[in-house]
C-alpha cells in the first residue's frame, strides 16, 4: 500500500470508529450539549488526534531517517546507507536513494581519478620544463657570470659574485620546486627513501621533522605509493604554512594486516573547528582512489594529526 493509502486508511478507520460510537454507543448528545457530553466529545477528539499523531509518526519515521542521512551524507566518506525497512513507497524511496548514492560515489571516484591523473601529468610536464628549460638557462647564466667575473675589475667582481649567488639560489629553488612537482626519488629509490628526503627537505626549511619509517614495509603499487607521498607532502606543507608548528612527527609502518599506515602529527594550533580546505579534500579524494581512508583530528595534546590507512592488496 502506498504512503497516501496508509495515511488515508488510518484516518478513515478512526473516523468510522468515532461515528459508530456515536451511533451505537452509550454516548448521546442533546440538542444543547450538556457539560458532561461536551467533555466526552472533546476527550474523544483529543484521543483521535493523539492516535493520529502516533500513527503518522510511525508511518513517516523512515522518511525522517532518510532526511537525516541526506543532510549529513558526504561523498568523500563513502559507504553511508540507510536500511530499507518496511514496504511500499517508503522502502522504494530508500532503495532508490541508496542506488543514487552508489552511482554518485562511483562517478565521483572516476572523475576525481581522471582529474588527479591529469594533475600529475601536468605537474610532470611543468617539472620537466623547469628542469630542462629554465634550469639549463640559469646554469648557462652562472657559467657566463663566472667567466665574466674573472675578467672584470675588482670593484665589479664583487657585484658579479653577488649576482652569481642570487642566480645559484634561484636555480636551487627551481630544482626544489621541480622535485616537489615530480618526486623522482619516489620512482628511483622507493617510498621509504622518498619520505626521508621529504622530511629532510622540510627540516632544512625551518621545521623540525622527526621521521620514523619502518623496515620491511608491505609492497605497494605505484598509485598507492604516490598517494602516501602526496598525503605526507600536503600534511607537512599545512604544518609549515598554516599550523604555525615547530615540530612534526612523521611515521610510516605496517598495520599488521598487509597494509600501511602513515601518521603526520604537528604541535601547531590545530583545527579549531575550521572547515576542511582544498588540501584536506584533495587528500581524501586521493585516498578514495586506492580504497584508503584519511582521518584528520586535533588530539588532546594540541596540534593536528593526519592518519592515512592503506589496506593490503594495493599492489
Amino acid at each position: 500500500m502506498s504512503l497516501f493509502g496508509r495515511i488515508f486508511s488510518l484516518n478513515a478507520v478512526m473516523l468510522v470508529v468515532a461515528v459508530l460510537l456515536l451511533l451505537f454507543g452509550p454516548v448521546t448528545i442533546s440538542s444543547q450539549a450538556r457539560a458532561s457530553e461536551a467533555v466526552i466529545v472533546v476527550g474523544g477528539m483529543i484521543a483521535m488526534l493523539i492516535a493520529n499523531v502516533v500513527l503518522l509518526r510511525v508511518g513517516l519515521a523512515p522518511l525522517a531517517r532518510l532526511t537525516r542521512v541526506m543532510t549529513t551524507v558526504d561523498l568523500l566518506r563513502p559507504g553511508t546507507r540507510l536500511a530499507a525497512r518496511g514496504r511500499g513507497d517508503v522502502a522504494a524511496l530508500i532503495g532508490a536513494f541508496n542506488t543514487m548514492l552508489e552511482r554518485l560515489e562511483s562517478e565521483r571516484a572516476t572523475s576525481a581519478g581522471r582529474a588527479l591523473q591529469a594533475q600529475e601529468a601536468e605537474r610532470h610536464r611543468i617539472a620537466q620544463e623547469l628542469h630542462d628549460e629554465i634550469g639549463q638557462t640559469l646554469t648557462a647564466v652562472l657559467l657566463d657570470l663566472k667567466r665574466v667575473a674573472k675578467l672584470a675589475p675588482d670593484d665589479v667582481r664583487d657585484q658579479l659574485t653577488q649576482v652569481q649567488e642570487t642566480t645559484r639560489n634561484s636555480l636551487d629553488e627551481i630544482r626544489r620546486i621541480a622535485r616537489r612537482l615530480r618526486p623522482g626519488v619516489l620512482e628511483e629509490l622507493g617510498l621509504a627513501s622518498a619520505l626521508r628526503a621529504l622530511a629532510t627537505e622540510f627540516t632544512t626549511a625551518g621545521l623540525s621533522v622527526r621521521k620514523q619509517v619502518g623496515k620491511d614495509l608491505p609492497a605497494l603499487g605505484k598509485d598507492a605509493e604516490l598517494v602516501v607521498y602526496r598525503v605526507a607532502q600536503e600534511s607537512l606543507t599545512n604544518a609549515a604554512r598554516h599550523a604555525g608548528a615547530r615540530h612534526v612527527d612523521l611515521r610510516l609502518g605496517g598495520d599488521g594486516g598487509g597494509g600501511v599506515e602513515l601518521s603526520v602529527r604537528d604541535d601547531g594550533k590545530g583545527l579549531r573547528g575550521a572547515a576542511e580546505g582544498a588540501g584536506l579534500r584533495g587528500m581524501r579524494e586521493r585516498a578514495l582512489l586506492i580504497g584508503a581512508t584519511v582521518t584528520v583530528a586535533s588530539p588532546p595534546g594540541g596540534g593536528t594529526a593526519v592518519t592515512l590507512r592503506v589496506p593490503g592488496g594495493q599492489t
